[in-house]
């Protein structure tokens, strides 16, 4: 009965997207084909409110994966090396880590960090894309805390929070070895992706001269017209009866044609970020050993 042997554990919006499709083409390695199955963060389903902007969405399920679903995950394994799933929820769920260190306790784990203010703004593009978020970004963090207690919004709306990576990190620092935990950084990723997956192989041990297609994968942007948006992504009765007419490549060809790239994060908006990550920043910076000036910036 196979079990996963690492874990890519968030951020969400830093590049585990990205990271779980390079690794994913890999042949010693076998990832769960369900990508954020969430089994060590099951308060997700109680605590949080479904999602109402994503009415069926796969990745927003009732109910906690049982172990039965999650071992079954992992049946397609045969000989690979490295078995991994990838649940960006396990970073910032606070319970997470003391369960897969009771499951899992040899377990390495892959952590990916994004700029706190620039993750926050790319997570809120990421709705927006989507046709889940309707407030400017200023507005959205203005009432962030309130929808994420009083209307039990999931983590993705949780824009600035969920960059509050400190005691994130130290969590797994303090219940696991550091040979464990492996920690990239989307700024090298995106500088040079071909040598993160390399480092990620050998932390892995499987073999590293194997290079993936380098695509960036999940990409937030901004539809160019929402009412298309909403049209190809929502449920409608046009899209239904539409649909099995119009083959997959097109639609998706469609989509992509009505995204453009995102515009820059307001200069006021990420000094205001900056000033309330500055604390956190700085203690991160001193637990993980690494320069993170440029965040202050």
């Amino acid at each position: 009965m196979a079990k996963p042997n690492f874990l890519i554990i968030g951020a969400a919006k830093a590049g585990t997207s990205s990271l779980y499709h390079y690794l994913n083409e890999h042949p010693q390695v076998y990832m769960s084909p369900v990508k954020e199955p969430r089994f060590f963060a099951p308060e997700l389903y109680t605590d949080c409110l479904k999602d109402p902007y994503r009415s069926g969405a796969k990745e927003h399920r009732s109910d906690p994966m049982s172990s039965e679903e999650y071992i079954a995950l992992f049946e397609g394994v045969s000989d690979e090396i490295a078995i991994g799933e990838a649940s960006t929820e396990y970073l910032y769920v606070p319970k997470a880590a003391e369960r897969i260190k009771a499951q899992l306790p040899d377990v390495k784990v892959i952590a990916v960090l994004r700029d706190p203010a620039e993750r926050a703004y790319s997570a809120f593009c990421y709705q927006v894309r989507d046709g889940c978020e309707h407030l400017s970004f200023e507005e959205a963090l203005a009432q962030e805390e309130s929808r994420r207690i009083d209307k039990k919004r999931w983590p993705g709306w949780h824009y600035k929070r969920v960059g509050f990576y400190y005691e994130q990190i130290k969590r797994y620092f303090d219940l696991f070895d550091r040979e464990q935990i492996k920690i990239y950084f989307n700024e090298d990723l995106q500088a040079d992706s071909g040598a993160i997956v390399q480092d990620a192989c050998r932390f892995l041990g499987v073999e590293d001269t194997f290079m993936p297609d380098l695509t960036r994968r999940n990409v937030s942007a901004i539809p160019k017209s929402m009412a298309l948006q909403n049209l190809l992504i929502k449920d409608n009765p046009l899209k239904t009866i539409v649909r099995p007419f119009i083959p997959v490549g097109l639609r998706k060809s469609i989509r992509d044609q009505n995204l453009t790239k995102k515009p820059a994060l307001s200069p006021d908006i990420r000094q205001k970020l900056i000033a309330d990550y500055r604390e956190d920043i700085l203690k991160l910076q001193a637990l993980i050993q690494k320069d993170l000036s440029s965040w202050l910036m």
